[in-house]
């Protein structure tokens, strides 16, 4: 090399350096690379600095920088109507059955009956939801539906959360009824539980909600939701497992959709309507199921 060397690049990105001598390397231009430990220097002989220069500043401008991905910003909404409204709603409906109110067996009338299902009585895919066993199942299904029912109503809104959970835990319940044999019967809200999950993990997925940088990041809420499904949805000989998975499903695929559909309305209005349907289906269906 001459005694006479100019700088042409220099960064503490010692990987940025080498790339910029590989582009002086191709054109043909002599050059050095200088690295004092701290940072790195490309250095050319004066008479091939500015045709060095000129190749530097287009391989940027084809290169240009990768700017990191900005994260979404997420306006967290008012959940607590919503988990009032189901603690409300399975305590009143397992207080009304525990006494059989109106005169009628609230089980026989409200729970998953595949053959009954499958000659139409549609209801029973919502009325099931709301029936339990004794104090442990409600108490449990209690306890993760307001854990995970809150979760999906800071991110959609209490209205909008609940009526996409029931909505995909009466998929659930129906697409588990149809996938398995007709004589299949079973009560409690774990299906809607588990909507809950899923939901919650589709929607921050599809809507890129977290880092977008690194992939377990971004399939994070995937796997999370898939392992808790593992983990409490399995055991028990009692356990509805196609349920839970079904719904979790149903959940996951509901999430994508609110998502796909465009943004969530926030509006208390728009909130409050979708909160008063989501009653209105648990409703219309128990006055149907009991004929009242």
């Amino acid at each position: 090399m001459q005694e006479d060397l100019r700088v042409v690049f220099e960064s503490r990105n010692r990987q940025s350096c080498a790339d910029r001598a590989l582009v002086l390397a191709a054109v043909k231009i002599p050059h050095q690379v200088i690295d004092d430990g701290v940072s790195a220097a490309l250095i050319v002989p004066a008479e091939y600095s500015v045709q060095a220069v000129e190749e530097l500043r287009l391989y940027d401008d084809e290169n240009p920088p990768a700017r990191p991905k900005s994260r979404k910003k997420i306006s967290y909404q008012d959940a607590v109507p919503g988990v009032v409204g189901y603690v409300l709603v399975v305590s009143a409906i397992a207080w009304l059955a525990g006494y059989s109110a109106f005169g009628r067996d609230w089980f026989e009338a409200g729970r998953v009956d595949g053959v009954l299902i499958r000659g139409g009585e549609w209801w029973r895919t919502i009325t099931a939801l709301t029936l339990h066993s004794g104090a442990r199942h409600i108490v449990g299904n209690l306890v993760f539906g307001v854990f995970f029912g809150f979760f999906a109503g800071r991110l959609m809104g209490s209205g909008v959360a609940w009526l996409a959970i029931v909505a995909a835990a009466a998929t659930g319940n129906a697409a588990n009824t149809l996938l398995l044999e007709s004589a299949h019967r079973s009560i409690g809200a774990s299906t809607a539980v588990f909507a809950a999950l899923g939901l919650v993990a589709g929607y921050v997925w599809r809507g890129q909600l977290m880092a977008q940088d690194r992939w377990s990041y971004r399939y994070g809420p995937i796997v999370g939701g898939l392992a808790l499904l593992m983990f409490t949805g399995t055991g028990g000989e009692n356990t509805d497992i196609g349920a839970h998975l079904l719904g979790f499903v149903c959940g996951f695929l509901a999430g994508m959709l609110l998502i796909a559909l465009g943004p969530v309305p926030t509006d208390r209005r728009a909130q409050m309507i979708a909160g008063v349907l989501a009653a209105f289906l648990v409703v219309t269906s128990w006055l149907v199921a009991l004929r009242i």
